[in-house]
């Protein structure tokens, strides 16, 4: 991914270089061959013609791909973010609000409702961001100049007019992020064609307008993932002292009375109990919070491929059942921050002069800038961290 982004920066920045005339006059072209690409797919001209009319390559693009961390998000940070108070909130009220829908989807694919409800709480943070940018011209700008995964996201624009032209979604609805996922729980429009479904019963699918669609949708993708709905995904366990590292990750399953036997316990101190294959987690290394993870957790990490991502699902989920948050420590001196820390933080800087917008919890460019600032007056790496020391000393 990282090599992908490097060549489509470097070719938008050529892009972006040439004059406005000379890239639309550039974008039009590839477009006429996209349209004949779409018509081999069967979608047709005038579908096309409408979906792509007036439309300039986003040039935004370049600047979303370029704005990555600056820094390595440790993942106490990424889980505050992800798993606060104020989101476990807001998902019990969304799980009230649109629990019929969710029992449905629970009962006709065999998928833990707060599991459900953990990935559209992760993606769009149960309906509230659902991203603003309009698919097709996304899709199109990627399609006609990614250069390494050109082929791959001219797939995602064919699936994008499929879905305007079979009358799924409103076209004025189908935003979303830079790279084209869309609706309460992001799905590419391929993975859209091949699972998406009707959850309300009015012969459409949309992940956008319909929360009953939405939620069926994601529970027909983890089902086909591999879910299992007699397995938990996994729990908070103890490692013993002597515990190898070695022997931890996703993929290195083994019956669960093989960990029993090492000293492995639950975090309270019971024994192991069950008769299933299951690996340990350590993502912070053996001095942090430890997980037994069963095939379920790998059902969750393939709806975006990251073990972090995976884990905030399974324990928002997890905090929706009402079950505590983890026990154990993070391996750090400098705890991470919620996001309602994070808008004091953002306040606070403001107060002191430091130009970082509206305080929404968010940590961008100029906040990480204003924080690095307060890292340097106190002696720290700056780093642009917000975490609690920095967060005290605004305090003070």
């Amino acid at each position: 991914m990282t090599r992908f982004l490097a060549s489509a920066i470097f070719a938008l920045a050529g892009l972006a270089a040439a004059t406005p005339a000379s890239a639309q006059a550039d974008f039009s072209s590839c477009l006429s061959g996209l349209r004949s690409q779409a018509a081999a797919k069967g979608i047709s001209s005038q579908a096309f013609d409408a979906a792509t009319r007036g439309i300039a390559p986003d040039l935004k693009i370049l600047e979303l791909m370029q704005s990555q961390p600056e820094f390595k998000t440790e993942i106490w940070d990424y889980l505050a973010a992800l798993v606060d108070e104020q989101r476990v909130e807001d998902g019990m009220a969304a799980m009230r609000q649109w629990g019929r829908a969710l029992a449905s989807a629970e009962a006709r694919f065999g998928v833990d409702r707060h599991v459900i409800a953990g990935v559209w709480g992760v993606e769009s943070d149960f309906g509230k961001n659902f991203g603003d940018r309009p698919l097709v011209q996304s899709l199109a700008t990627l399609s006609c100049y990614a250069p390494r995964r050109r082929e791959y996201f001219t797939g995602e624009l064919m699936a994008t007019l499929k879905i305007v032209q079979d009358g799924d979604i409103d076209p004025g609805s189908l935003r979303g992020s830079w790279a084209g996922a869309f609706g309460h729980t992001q799905f590419m429009p391929s993975t859209f064609q091949r699972l998406a479904v009707d959850g309300d019963g009015d012969g459409r699918r949309d992940v956008v307008n319909s929360v009953p669609d939405a939620v069926a949708s994601t529970a027909n993708f983890l089902k086909k993932a591999g879910w299992d709905n007699g397995l938990p995904w996994g729990y908070e366990v103890r490692l013993p002292e002597n515990f190898n590292a070695k022997l931890a990750g996703r993929k290195a399953k083994r019956p669960l009375s093989s960990w029993a036997a090492m000293g492995v316990t639950r975090i309270d101190g019971r024994p192991l109990s069950g008769n299933y294959q299951a690996g340990i987690l350590i993502p912070a290394g053996v001095n942090g919070p430890a997980f037994v993870v069963t095939k379920n957790f790998d059902a969750v990490y393939s709806y975006n491929a990251a073990e972090s991502y995976g884990l905030a699902i399974a324990l928002l989920g997890d905090r929706l059942k009402g079950q505590p948050s983890i026990r154990t420590a993070w391996p750090t001196d400098d705890p991470p921050l919620s996001r309602a820390q994070r808008k004091e933080l953002q306040s606070l800087l403001l107060s002191r002069g430091y130009d970082v917008g509206e305080p929404d919890g968010k940590v961008g460019a100029k906040t990480r800038e204003a924080i690095k600032d307060v890292e340097r007056q106190l002696g720290m790496e700056q780093r642009g961290r917000p975490g609690a020391k920095v967060l005290q000393a605004l305090r003070g």
